[in-house]
């Protein structure tokens, strides 16, 4: 069975909600059951989900019962969600019950209902597992394509690089349809462990109350997440369960990186970056805790079973370190590819294991990554090669308010939430990228599109 869940006592708790909700693992397995006598094997389902028990109850249940989920947040855009429903025609949508979607009532459970949509059923890959959104971009026809092996590869290499024991009780805020969240199901259902999951705001009392009466032993998120605990004074607080702190979604800065890092050594915690992509089942590689500090800003090295590597503009692998190029990563959670419409579901694996990932990346003389800018986040101005990741991290250095950058080959267009600093921004863009200050255009954005990751959402942005 999928994770070996039948090998996990039926009584175990497999999650908890801040509702006070509690799933086994038993139950998940015997909804499954429920699932495959309700619709026909391999049905293309919308499960509109919410970070509680019943989202995760019907998740995993679906892949258990051999069915294909496309897993979408129930706060999907309504216009989105409709253009995603005419483009893949599900025969069930999944949703909780106190949203209101049309089609047949077919089963309930968890606070979710099944509703048929009358809709013909589609051929599908075998080995097609489910669907998720591409990064930022929720509602988008594009869809990563996953597989069960993916599923089974990504539970294998976090449990074991996290190290993590039937005993974990790990606080989940992520989303489920986002790829880091659904990862964190995969890799503690692996082990028996117990999941403390909320929906939350962290600036709630609630949330506090309930990461503290469970005794929450490690906590998961994106730069976004640590800007929000450390204006809440985290690093004063007394957690004495909670012993490990990871990151992913993207780059940190390095001030907060560094107060998390020396704050986890300081109280006998462990503080993992990590990175990956929905296309890679999440997570590809991490950063051990003891390099934490040493090797801060670094995504370290590839997960276990996995590889990274660099290859040059031409597509040829580059041996020497250090080193710049495109960075690359082979193992088996590679995902097969995306679809843009139902059609694309019978597609079989086009990647084989191996992802370019599209990241500009330096490896050290030690072997350890280092992200540089995505290949697509780059201007050429003037002759001059200008990165607006690296753009935005002079700007965030300078400035006490949020930034973005983006722009064309004319022009480098910075967004201040606080355009009172618009002087400071364009002086340290001056200043470090050498370009004369009329092609830097500072604009006031009152806030910055997000996903419910906190990545910017830049094609929401004007480029022109």
């Amino acid at each position: 069975m999928l994770l070996d869940l039948d090998k996990i006592p039926s009584s175990d708790k497999a999650a908890i909600d801040s509702d006070g909700n509690v799933l086994s693992y038993g139950q998940i397995l015997k909804l499954s059951e429920v699932i495959g006598k309700a619709i026909p094997p391999r049905s293309l389902l919308f499960i509109l989900t919410r970070n509680n028990v019943g989202g995760m109850a019907w998740v995993m249940a679906s892949l258990l019962s051999g069915n294909v989920p496309l897993i979408l947040s129930a706060n999907t855009d309504p216009a989105l969600l409709s253009g995603l429903i005419v483009t893949y025609r599900p025969q069930y949508i999944c949703c909780p019950e106190d949203m209101k979607m049309e089609g047949l009532l077919t089963e309930e459970a968890f606070g979710y209902n099944l509703l048929s949509t009358g809709i013909d059923s589609c051929p599908m890959d075998d080995e097609l597992s489910h669907l998720l959104p591409t990064s930022g971009s929720t509602g988008s026809p594009k869809l990563v394509r996953h597989k069960y092996g993916n599923i089974e590869a990504a539970g294998l290499n976090i449990s074991t690089f996290f190290n993590l024991t039937q005993t974990d009780r790990p606080l989940m805020v992520l989303p489920l349809h986002y790829t880091m969240g659904l990862s964190m199901v995969f890799s503690h259902l692996k082990v028996g462990a117990t999941i403390l999951i909320t929906d939350l705001s962290m600036t709630d009392p609630k949330f506090w109350k309930f990461l503290k009466e469970n005794e929450a032993t490690s906590f998961t998120g994106v730069p976004f997440s640590y800007e929000i605990l450390d204006k809440m004074r985290f690093t004063r607080m007394k957690l004495p369960h909670l012993t490990l702190l990871t990151q992913g979604g993207g780059k940190m800065p390095a001030d907060l990186n560094l107060k998390f890092a020396e704050y986890c050594r300081d109280n006998g915690k462990k503080w993992i970056a990590t990175y990956g992509q929905s296309e890679g089942t999440a997570r590809m590689a991490w950063l051990p805790p003891e390099y934490a500090i040493s090797k801060m800003g670094s995504i370290g090295i590839a997960v276990p079973n996995g590889e990274l590597s660099l290859r040059d503009n031409e597509g040829n692998f580059i041996e020497e370190s250090p080193a710049t190029g495109e960075m690359c990563y082979s193992g088996k959670n590679v995902t097969m590819g995306y679809a843009r419409c139902r059609e694309d579901l019978t597609l079989g694996d086009e990647r084989n294991g191996f992802l370019p990932t599209g990241d500009i990346a330096y490896r050290d003389e030690d072997g350890f990554y280092f992200i540089k800018g995505r290949m697509g986040r780059f201007l050429k101005i003037f002759g001059n090669r200008i990165g607006l990741d690296e753009c935005e991290q002079i700007v965030k250095g300078r400035v006490e308010c949020e930034c973005a950058c983006t722009g064309n080959d004319n022009l480098l267009i910075v967004y201040l939430t606080d355009i009172n600093q618009a002087g400071i921004a364009k002086d340290s863009l001056v200043e470090a990228t050498h370009l004369p200050a009329n092609v830097i255009e500072v604009r006031a954005i009152d806030t910055l599109p997000k996903n419910e990751a906190g990545k910017i959402l830049y094609s929401k942005l004007k480029n022109d």
